[in-house]
């Protein structure tokens, strides 16, 4: 018998497969204070919280029996992860829980926006008959411009179609056959820009996706469009949002997320051609009643049949397995970020090799990290171990792990490549005995490169000067070089570089370094700090 301990206010409904289960008895104490959770904690193998239980450290050290940790929702800000897996007890969450009500408050706001409804209703509950000021515009056959592709894009799309909208959708992971199946047109973000009435942003918030829609990609738009964001804030720029809603070229927004909140820009918050919620993407009796169930339903997998889909961290790995992949495990997940950045669009394909000692055993940890530094490019942290594989059969991307316990020059040695059509890249590396890891082999061509934050990869025509050309440059920019390698097939022929940089490199500086006769590209690689 499990026992569950539920310390927030969450739905019976929601938890019904927990309460109709045999092997599980409930027991409910919400608001319990902190001292009291630390008193009983050890008596209960899972624990359900939604965000008002703080789940600390100290509160930790004494669930020795937990075994799991449950989010009744999405973010897991109220839950020591770190601690947690120290203790190694796993925590999960309920991440598409909301795509419905996300999916629906996307089409109210969309709704709103195109015949002004909440203006209209403050005018008319103040007594006001104002019928010629609110004049708005149909969906019908306008073009709508889908930026994410996701469940919930996916959801978006299905029900904008209905109204008879024309819909473009972008997606890295988006692929003619899937957007042939759903009734739309792929496109580019640059095409949404240029054909689009209304935009609509379902993307993760991550390097690539903030600020993305900004100055530059608004005055690509069509005049008048109008936004919706009930993704995640930081996508907008807001104070280009608002420089556009006043230029006109933006003919109105909604949003439902901010850069921060809760919001204080009083200028985009007050600005009479916007409509503002205060995130309630989640806020329906249904989502709140579904993630109470997605996780009841995965906590009796985890103790029933060690099925795991959610977890947001990776149970601990011990033992001789744990030792042999150790140095391996922050490496494989920089192949896979290396790699992505390389090919420089979402993949079709993944292919990675196992050569020599690591041959010889499990590598599903190292594969997945590679995935996870692979996906999270594009989706974010939405992407953990547990999680990776799942969500690469989700994006279409297929998989092969080849092992050949021979020898490839090094003891142990992996290459990671990724298909795109005709387009690929790859990764070798290894860890040299007293020296660490090494990427030694880039795109087919030999190298020896210690994986740093700051990595700029150039490709040119092997002619005399051009490392001095390219150290000159850098200089100017006052980008001092840590390491140089090179690596060519032919004399004479093409040729790599892959510097180690003391700081980034912008696009100004990639842009005079492609002006170099003979430079073909030039390409900044970043690699952050991981533990």
């Amino acid at each position: 018998m499990y026992k569950v301990l539920v310390s927030d206010a969450i739905s019976d409904t929601g938890l019904s497969a927990l309460f109709e289960h045999p092997n599980f008895t409930i027991d409910k104490q919400p608001g319990l204070p902190p001292e009291e959770l630390i008193n009983i904690i050890g008596e209960y193998d899972a624990l359900i919280v939604r965000s008002q239980t703080q789940v600390t450290a100290d509160i930790l050290e004494h669930a020795n029996r937990l075994r799991v940790i449950a989010r009744a929702g999405v973010g897991v800000d109220n839950i020591d992860v770190n601690a947690a897996t120290k203790k190694g007890i796993i925590v999960i969450n309920a991440p598409g829980a909301n795509t419905i009500s996300a999916a629906e408050l996307t089409m109210a706001m969309m709704l709103s926006l195109a015949r002004t409804i909440p203006h209209a209703h403050i005018s008319t509950s103040q007594g006001k008959w104002e019928r010629n000021s609110f004049k708005g515009v149909e969906l019908y056959e306008k073009t709508l411009g889908i930026v994410g592709m996701g469940k919930i894009g996916s959801e978006v799309a299905k029900r904008a179609k209905s109204f008879g909208m024309n819909i473009l959708g972008y997606d890295p992971y988006l692929t003619e056959d899937r957007a042939e199946q759903m009734g739309i047109t792929k496109a580019t973000l640059d095409e949404i820009a240029q054909e689009a009435d209304f935009i609509t942003v379902h993307t993760p918030l991550i390097k690539e996706t903030r600020g993305l829609i900004n100055d530059d990609y608004l005055a690509k738009t069509k005049h008048g469009v109008r936004i919706v964001n009930c993704a995640r804030g930081g996508i907008i720029d807001e104070a280009a949002l608002v420089r556009a809603l006043n230029s006109g070229q933006v003919a109105g927004a909604a949003l439902d997320v901010f850069e921060t909140e809760p919001s204080t820009n009083m200028e985009l918050l007050n600005h009479p051609n916007v409509i503002v919620t205060p995130h309630l993407g989640a806020s329906t009796v249904e989502a709140q009643e579904k993630v109470a169930h997605e996780v009841s339903e995965e906590i009796i997998e985890i103790f029933e049949t060690q099925s795991i889909r959610h977890a947001v961290n990776m149970p601990q790995i011990s033992g001789e397995t744990h030792k042999k992949l150790q140095p391996y495990i922050t490496l494989s997940e920089q192949i896979g970020m290396l790699a992505i950045q390389l090919l420089k669009e979402a993949p079709e394909k993944i292919e990675i090799q196992y050569f020599g000692e690591l041959a010889n055993g499990s590598t599903d940890l190292l594969t997945r990290n590679m995935i996870k530094g692979i996906l999270t490019q594009h989706l974010g942290d939405s992407v953990n171990l547990i999680n990776a594989h799942h969500l690469m059969k989700d994006q279409g991307v297929t998989s092969n792990v080849f092992k050949n316990p021979k020898s490839k020059g090094f003891a142990s040695y992996v290459e990671l490549s990724l298909l795109k059509g005709k387009i690929t890249s790859n990764i070798g590396a290894t860890i040299l005995n007293g020296y660490g890891a090494r990427i030694v082999k880039m795109n087919d061509y030999r190298v020896d490169v210690r994986p740093e934050n700051n990595l700029l990869y150039i490709r040119h025509t092997d002619i005399p000067g051009m490392i001095g050309r390219v150290g000159s440059i850098l200089g100017d920019f006052d980008i001092n070089i840590g390491t140089m390698q090179v690596g060519r097939a032919d004399v004479g022929g093409e040729a790599i570089m892959v510097l180690t940089l003391d700081k980034n490199v912008d696009d100004d500086v990639i842009r005079v370094l492609t002006s170099l006769k003979g430079l073909k590209e030039a390409q900044f690689l970043e690699l952050p700090i991981m533990e």
